[in-house]
């Protein structure tokens, strides 16, 4: 296979030589192995940044936040065990909640141990705004008025590698019995 000649070429090449993921691979990860497989270094950044957006624009490349993948290209499967688990324990009545939406919450938060890191009795906050966690903005749309739902949160779509020291350590899957109050 002959190398590839175009800025727009290597970041294909670049996207196609990391580990595939759903969302792609990261602008920073792309422009580090521009740098270091075919010595496009950093000063290029305006031309890097026009490669992408032409590849963009041609339908090269698919953009998902600041990160790539080349258009049909297959996508990775989510593992089980990084997919938010949802139960609905009660259904609630009216109209159903959605992004956007201001709501008022009941939750209780238990790490795998059982232990409880968290509650409350009313906690307000808007969906889809990344006020919550990445868990919470995907498992409480659709609820409804004194709905109950658990929540199984992996850690990616909870607090990560990081935690949030003391209460909740690096890489908790988390557990929520979260109950809708009111919809503002």
């Amino acid at each position: 296979m002959a190398p590839p000649k175009t800025l727009l070429d290597k970041i294909v090449a670049a996207i196609r030589a990391q580990p595939p993921t759903p969302k792609g691979v990261s602008r920073t990860a792309i422009t580090k192995y521009l740098a270091s497989e075919y010595d496009v270094d950093a000063k290029s950044k305006a031309a890097i940044k026009s490669a992408f957006k032409k590849g963009v624009d041609k339908g090269v490349l698919v953009q998902t936040g600041q990160s790539f993948r080349v258009a049909g290209d297959p996508i990775p499967e989510v593992p089980e065990e990084e997919k938010l688990k949802i139960e609905e324990v009660k259904e609630g009545k009216g109209p159903a909640c959605a992004e956007g939406d201001t709501v008022v919450m009941k939750y209780e938060g238990k790490l795998d141990d059982g232990s409880v890191f968290d509650k409350a009795s009313s906690f307000e906050f808007t969906l889809g705004a990344g006020e919550v966690i990445k868990g919470w903005d995907q498992g409480i749309p659709g609820m409804k008025i004194g709905g109950k739902r658990i929540l199984r949160v992996p850690s990616k779509l909870g607090y990560g590698k990081r935690g949030a020291p003391p209460e909740i350590p690096p890489n908790a899957d988390l557990h929520f019995m979260v109950k809708l109050k009111e919809i503002r």
